[in-house]
């Protein structure tokens, strides 16, 4: 990691996210903020809502950002990097206009985000920059000044998002019993998307066959199990699954889904699961229903033991991580050349979203990238 701790030219870190309600009243005004435009009737959210309803109207999320914005601010202060970090979300409060508004207000200028999907794909990256193009055009409708922003590129496979999950894996296979635990199967899980956005994913040179979301999760699968291989010395069989699959049933999804893996694997004789949830950077309410109610309900159905890996979330690891990628960043806006730290075989993503990287079905104006309108 770079010793230099200059961020100039940037004045703030946004840590970026999807929001959740913090409430039963919450709930279903969330859920209209999230499929606005698509005119989904108040009682299909309701049933969309159960989930939520389940945990008493709450997702994690929120709580979990708060917990990274605490860990940002404290290794930022302990290692001398001079940035305010704040926090805005696409679909609640804090909301991201809002936040910009404020830091705007607070007199940032040039400001570098963060946002709380470290994979390529329309809605882990292009829809973020759409909607920085949305509050910025708001700002600028208000006669307030437009701040230059900057994503912070991909981090998938830096070293400080990969080997917490290393650690939870390991953690999660010296939990089960000894008796299953070295014919044990891991089960990389991430968000199912529609075959459409995976194989458009990334930049264009990357399109096809699943595109860079697939790819990029299949090399941090691959570090994990490597990894794991190395303390362990066990070779674990391991598949990429996927779970949260939504939307109309006659459009192709990712697949397979990690409760037919389950049943897969049982009927195949294996003793064991750990389900690792490498596409997530917290355990929201993906990952607290669909894999610790649904996911393991399915296992406990089956009688096939398993047990769910953390995801990264707060670990101080990640947070450096973070501080990292702003120097990376600040390193190459200065004209230096950055110290970019990244494993596996894809390398260190693109600082700068090329024209056609991870299109959106009906265009929209999309900031920081190279087709932004304000550069």
């Amino acid at each position: 990691m770079s010793d230099l701790r200059d961020p100039a030219p940037y004045d703030a870190l946004l840590l970026l996210s999807f929001g959740g309600p913090e409430g039963p009243d919450d709930v279903v005004p969330f859920l209209a903020n999230v499929t606005r435009g698509r005119g989904i009737p108040e009682e299909r959210l309701k049933e969309v809502g159960k989930h939520y309803f389940l945990f008493g109207g709450v997702s994690p999320i929120n709580g979990q950002n708060r917990a990274l914005l605490d860990a940002l601010r404290k290794d930022f202060s302990e290692h001398g990097l001079d940035l305010p970090v704040y926090w805005g979300n696409r679909n609640w409060a804090p909301y991201l206009t809002d936040t910009l508004r404020e830091m705007v207000t607070d007199g940032h200028r040039r400001i570098a985000v963060l946002a709380t999907s470290a994979y390529a794909s329309y809605s882990g990256c292009r829809q973020y920059r759409e909607n920085l193009a949305e509050s910025l055009a708001a700002l600028e409708a208000e006669g307030l000044p437009v701040p230059r922003v900057d994503k912070l590129r991909h981090y998938f496979n830096h070293p400080g998002f990969v080997e917490p999950m290393v650690e939870g894996v390991l953690s999660s296979l010296a939990d089960l019993p000894d008796d299953v635990r070295t014919g044990a199967h891991l089960a990389f899980t991430t968000h199912s998307i529609p075959l459409s956005a995976a194989d458009t994913s990334g930049p264009a040179e990357a399109h096809g066959d699943g595109g860079a979301y697939v790819a990029e999760h299949l090399d941090v699968a691959r570090l994990i199990v490597d990894a794991v291989r190395e303390r362990t010395g066990v070779a674990y069989p391991w598949q990429l699954v996927y779970q949260s699959r939504s939307g109309a049933p006659h459009i192709p999804w990712l697949e397979p889904d990690i409760c037919d893996h389950l049943e897969s694997l049982h009927g195949e004789g294996v003793p064991a699961v750990v389900m690792a949830p490498i596409g997530f950077v917290s355990d929201h309410m993906e990952v607290l229903y669909d894999l610790d109610t649904e996911a393991t309900a399915k296992a406990a159905e089956l009688g096939l033991p398993v047990r769910r890996s953390a995801t990264v979330g707060a670990d101080l690891r990640f947070a450096a991580a973070v501080r990292d990628l702003v120097l990376e960043r600040a390193a190459t806006e200065q004209g230096r050349p950055p110290q970019r730290c990244a494993l596996g075989t894809l390398g260190a993503s693109h600082d700068l979203c090329p024209v056609g990287c991870c299109p959106a079905r009906a265009p929209k104006p999309a900031a920081a990238g190279a087709d932004s309108p304000y550069a």
